[in-house]
């Protein structure tokens, strides 16, 4: 009885503890040789039949069969009152639905344990491949009274570390009773477990090529991404150079004085990521290493915000002296003449005084006083900038025959701005010289202005007192105000007794149109056609006047619009029968002490042909290419006139580049006298 007794036991234990073993060595390997495991799936291993009747195996624990069979990679759902084996009957239409799921990368292989078994998968065996979703859709009205479906969502769908991380859904029956959903959490736990084990496998080499790639998207989009970084390193290295903790640690602190070394070689003059060097991107990585030990140093965050603060301060103050010092030395690079300019007058000078008498003079004499001709008025002391105003217009002219250019200038240019156009001729058109010296009628007895030029106080003013602080606005103090060429504009009338209209235009534009058009334009009784520019709000009246003074502010409006000198259409008959000369004189004389307006031709401009502008199209005068680089193209390219006004000439070294080829396109730089003086583009 004994002997019976003992043999049972030890078949029970037999059963009990060898069954399993073999069951799931032969299950497991039959899915892991199985040339169709994409198809089967494992049998439920948590029960075993012995003499008919289904028990249970006590060394596993109790789980439901929707915690078991997956490996770590596989999503896999299903209706748990299902069993795995109906797999093919549900994907034909039965209330169950497997999705499975694989997005990790096939190059990165994680050791993974199946929950709930207890049995290691090594990571070299793997049998995990790319798995194609399934889904059948159950039918309408079992899923409405019969399922609902229950989601839990593992770890992250984004990406952590350049790897990409599982997401895992399970589906269950709403009758799942207490054992199924404890069952599911511990397979949940399982599962958490090796996710964030796989989440600690990734290397540091992925995580910085991650970081790589992260920084080379953002450099697509930014052609300068990486010199602003490693600007970004040289001030923060200036940040910990300047603190107690840092000066404290003689190791660190020569570390990071070559390593901003290293950065400023490598950046130099660079503008943009393809001016740097190829270990540029080597020289960042070390001064990143480097900077990261001193953050480690520095902790206190109130004496990094305090430096902070103090380098700021002391960058807009150095930004206010530079600004201080650019606008000065401007001022001072428009005033000068270059040295090709200098040269150009003298050359030419000397030739002319080389000619003959009867070699000296233009032909077509009797075309400078017909009024039905295109008479053009153009002051100016600069030969080149007066041979670009001529041909500019000569080459967009319909027909050049009937345009006649007036040309005044002083008498040091006056033989020399005659042998250009003499060695240069214009085709038909009609070329007149003047010398300013030859005006007799313009004199300091008739011309208010010419008077106060010569008063002590003016010339006290422009060559004695250099403060600078004295005026807010430089430019009024440019010496050019002193030359009578820049008020021969309100003297058109005497300088052309026979003539009815005359354009004005200043020798730093040029014409990029037929102008003809001008002469047949009705003023509508009023004496001068102008373009408005009160566009912008510092182009009114009050910018120019002082309002302060009762004269002005019971005479003018502060918001009235502006206009613009350097190509006006006037109407001389009307200039005449208004009489605009006595009205100019007369608020020259009330500002003789400067209270009015500061010196130039604008604000007295403004005033005397109050009420009496004509508006122009816009298209007609586009200005601001000597001071503003950000003039439209599009006003550009379709504009009849552009107009150089500001410091930044074109012919000066420091012209805006991007605008400077519209005016040297009219230069012929293979001129012999442009060649001897070394004038180049």
């Amino acid at each position: 009885m004994k002997m019976k007794f003992r043999k049972s036991v030890l078949f029970l234990l037999l059963v009990t503890v060898l069954a399993p073993i073999i069951l799931f060595t032969h299950t497991l390997g039959v899915y892991f040789t199985s040339s169709s495991t994409k198809d089967e799936f494992l049998d439920d291993v948590s029960t075993f039949t012995f003499a008919g009747e289904v028990r249970p195996l006590h060394v596993l624990p109790q789980e439901s069969s929707t915690a078991l069979k997956e490996p770590l990679g596989l999503v896999y759902s299903e209706n748990s009152n299902e069993s795995s084996s109906n797999y093919s009957d549900a994907s034909s239409g039965k209330n169950a639905r497997v999705t499975r799921q694989l997005t990790e990368d096939d190059k990165i292989t994680n050791s993974s344990t199946s929950s709930g078994s207890g049995i290691k998968q090594s990571s070299d065996e793997n049998p995990i491949r790319q798995v194609t979703n399934i889904a059948d859709e159950a039918d309408s009205a079992k899923s409405q009274t019969t399922h609902s479906k229950k989601s839990e969502s593992i770890g992250n769908t984004g990406k952590l570390g350049g790897e990409n991380v599982v997401k895992i859904e399970i589906t269950s029956h709403d009758s799942v009773g207490t054992s199924e959903n404890s069952s599911n959490k511990i397979g949940l736990k399982h599962l958490r477990r090796s996710s964030r084990t796989s989440h600690r496998s990734i290397s540091r080499e992925q995580v910085i090529k991650a970081r790589t790639e992260k920084q080379t998207e953002v450099q697509t989009l930014l052609p300068d991404a990486r010199v602003l970084q490693l600007k970004d390193q040289l001030l923060r290295g200036k940040v910990y150079l300047s603190l107690s903790s840092t000066r404290n640690n003689p190791h660190f602190l020569r570390e990071l004085r070559l390593r901003m070394k290293e950065v400023q070689r490598a950046l130099g003059a660079a503008t943009v990521d393809s001016e740097l060097p190829r270990n540029a991107y080597e020289k960042l990585k070390a001064m990143e290493q480097t900077l990261l030990i001193g953050k480690q140093i520095q902790d206190d965050c109130a004496a990094v915000v305090k430096k902070l603060r103090a380098m700021l301060h002391s960058a807009e103050e150095q930004l206010r002296v530079h600004k201080k010092q650019t606008l000065f030395l401007t001022h001072l690079t428009a005033k000068t003449m270059p040295k090709g300019l200098h040269c150009l007058p003298l050359r030419l000078s000397t030739e002319y005084f080389m000619l003959n008498s009867s070699q000296q003079h233009f032909p077509n004499k009797e075309k400078l006083d017909d009024p039905k001709l295109y008479h053009y008025a153009l002051f100016s002391d600069n030969i080149l900038a007066a041979a670009v105003v001529v041909n500019s217009t000569i080459t967009h002219a319909k027909d050049s025959s009937k345009h006649v250019f007036h040309i005044v200038t002083d008498r040091l240019n006056y033989a020399a701005m005659k042998m250009w156009f003499l060695a240069n001729p214009i085709g038909k058109a009609t070329v007149q010289v003047q010398n300013v010296e030859e005006f007799t009628w313009l004199n300091s007895s008739y011309s208010p202005v010419l008077k106060q030029l010569g008063s002590p106080s003016m010339i006290d003013y422009y060559f004695k007192n250099r403060r600078t602080e004295s005026d807010s606005n430089m430019k009024f103090r440019n010496p050019k105000y002193l030359s009578i060429m820049n008020h021969l504009r309100f003297y058109l009338p005497e300088i052309f007794p026979k003539l009815e209209k005359v354009l004005f235009l200043d020798d730093d534009i040029v014409v990029q149109k037929d102008l003809t058009g001008l002469w047949s334009l009705d003023l509508e009784g009023k004496v001068i056609g102008v373009v408005e520019t009160c566009g912008e709000s510092f182009h009114r009246f009050d910018r120019y006047l002082n309002f302060s003074n009762p004269l002005i502010s019971k005479k003018f409006d502060p918001r009235a619009c502006g206009w613009a000198f350097g190509m006006n259409i006037f109407d001389l008959k009307e200039w005449r029968k208004q009489n605009i000369t006595k009205v100019y004189h007369e608020w020259q004389n009330l500002n003789h002490d400067r209270q009015l307006w500061k010196l130039g031709t604008l604000p007295p401009g403004l005033i005397t042909f109050w009420n009496r502008t004509h508006v122009l199209d816009q298209s007609w005068h586009v200005l601001g290419l000597g001071y503003n680089p950000n003039v439209a193209q599009r006003d550009i390219e379709r504009a009849a006139v552009i107009h150089y006004n500001g410091d930044l000439k074109p012919w000066l070294e420091i012209g805006i580049p991007k605008f400077r080829n519209y005016w040297a396109k009219f230069v012929d730089y293979d001129q012999v006298y442009l060649r001897e003086c070394n004038i180049t583009p």
